[in-house]
């Protein structure tokens, strides 16, 4: 059991680890979304293009780092449970100890005071395998739909309350700084 522990310990620290990622490539992908704005207001579409592009990875980086994570906390919550029913297991052989000796004297106290103790690790059994059950159920997989740069760099270009003709055919920006030229106006 303790070398169960410390793999316990192991992958709870692993879990908080890539949780940490996760939250840095969201910063790096809010920071990407910002230098879309600088860029489309400048009129540069290819820079713009290439920010929505790094966005785009770090979003899906930061969803990879959380679905990893999400697995590392199933297998925790499976040794967690591993532990808990190698300490029950002893627990119970006690109280199957513990129930012979009483019930050769018939203390029907002693009877009823080990049925509670060994209902209360049961139920204690129970919470832990529902609370691994619900971590199971909480992972999820996500696909990615392939026009996520072109709706990131419109909606970029709207917060910066901006009109990009995303119609033109990709390589055609001619549009694009005439619409930054008439938002300036």
């Amino acid at each position: 059991l303790t070398c169960a522990a410390e793999h316990l310990f192991n992958l709870k620290f692993a879990a908080k680890e890539l949780n940490r990622n996760s939250k840095k490539c969201d910063k790096e992908e809010k920071a990407e979304k910002a230098k879309i704005k600088k860029a489309i207001q400048k009129g540069n579409m290819e820079v713009a293009r290439i920010h929505a592009e790094n966005a785009i990875r770090q979003k899906n980086q930061a969803i990879n780092f959380l679905r990893m994570s999400a697995r590392v906390d199933a297998v925790a919550a499976r040794v967690q449970t591993a532990v808990t029913m190698g300490k029950v297991t002893k627990s119970m052989a006690g109280v199957v100890k513990s129930m012979d000796a009483t019930l050769k004297s018939m203390n029907l106290e002693k009877i009823s005071a080990l049925m509670d103790k060994f209902e209360h690790q049961f139920e204690t059994l129970d919470v832990q395998t529902q609370q691994m059950e619900d971590t199971m159920s909480n992972t999820t997989t996500l696909t990615t739909p392939q026009n996520q740069v072109d709706m990131l760099l419109q909606e970029m270009a709207d917060e910066a309350g901006l009109d990009l003709n995303m119609e033109l055919p990709q390589g055609q920006t001619g549009s694009v700084s005439t619409s930054v030229a008439s938002a300036e106006q």
